[in-house]
């Protein structure tokens, strides 16, 4: 059974009536989420997340999120932003703690603090192309929380399996996804 009330900062029975509508029309769950990207100059992007699909709907955020990426000096860039591998971990650490949370938040687990650390360990050969027995990204991801919640370390245990199981960026990076990448020529601008 769900807890109820506002717990971890999440509504748990908005959370059961989102739960209960997508049991009703399993369509309501398909989501399709976009970001659009800019080079500037050099590692240098910017990207742009301005709305997405949900729920039968487009929404539009609040407001644009504007997320800046480059290298670092040492990887010939300008420091403008975490690379992209770093923003990578960001996004997993983000996924998995919102997982954790949420559903602590519906099993009526409150939980004051959540920290972790991830490190991931990369071989520039491979983006360098200087050998196909590298492989270009992370050849392996590890994460640390640290958890401060009214649950036994059991439970804790039982908390991270869970937002292991159930956070889609976890799932994007630890299981092969269909990609597809297209370009074309952009129209000369004078």
């Amino acid at each position: 059974m769900m807890a109820t009330g506002m717990i971890n900062g999440v509504d748990v029975e908005r959370l059961s009536s989102t739960i209960d509508a997508i049991k009703g029309d399993p369509g309501i769950a398909a989501f399709r989420f976009r970001a659009t990207n800019r080079w500037d100059n050099g590692g240098h992007t910017e990207t742009t997340i301005h709305d997405f699909y949900g729920a039968k709907q487009n929404v539009t955020h609040d407001r644009d999120f504007h997320i800046d990426a480059d290298e670092p000096d040492l990887l010939l860039g300008k420091d403008l932003g975490a690379n992209p591998v770093e923003l990578a971990l960001t996004a997993l650490a983000s996924c998995l703690t919102t997982s954790l949370v949420y559903h602590a938040a519906a099993r009526g687990i409150t939980v004051r603090a959540v920290e972790s650390d991830l490190e991931g360990e990369l071989d520039l050969r491979g983006f360098l192309g200087l050998t196909d027995t590298v492989r270009n990204g992370y050849k392996s991801i590890s994460v640390n929380f640290r958890i401060d919640a009214d649950a036994d370390e059991a439970t804790i245990d039982e908390l991270v399996k869970l937002a292991q199981n159930r956070s889609p960026v976890f799932d994007i990076i630890s299981h092969p996804v269909e990609v597809l990448v297209t370009g074309e020529a952009m129209a000369a601008k004078h």
